[in-house]
């Protein structure tokens, strides 16, 4: 009878030990989980400053003094009158309206 006891006894103990085990290697998993996903959360956060700072760097600018240059060189006109310019005459309306005035 006190083998039974006993055999009971560690049978209800190594039950009780696989459940605590249990138990433990479902937070250490729950851990785990979470220390997954903050690193993959950090990595996203530093991968997206990384290209700000890379878009701040290399902010495309436009060459001015390139600009008037090549305007300079080619006579100082516009895109909508060409190197040309405009004639005084061709701006005339003509006539005595308020537009030709």
């Amino acid at each position: 009878m006190v083998f039974v006891a006993l055999g009971a006894a560690a049978v209800g103990y190594q039950y009780y030990s696989g459940q605590r085990a249990h138990e433990q290697q479902k937070k250490q998993l729950a851990m785990q989980e979470q220390a997954n996903k903050d690193t993959k959360k950090r990595a996203k956060e530093a991968a997206d400053r990384a290209d700000i700072e890379m878009n701040r760097a290399n902010r495309k600018k436009p060459d001015i003094e390139a600009i008037k240059r090549k305007n300079e060189a080619e006579g100082g006109g516009t895109m909508l009158t060409g190197n040309q310019g405009v004639e005084l005459d061709q701006s005339n309306l003509g006539g005595n309206t308020l537009l030709g005035g």
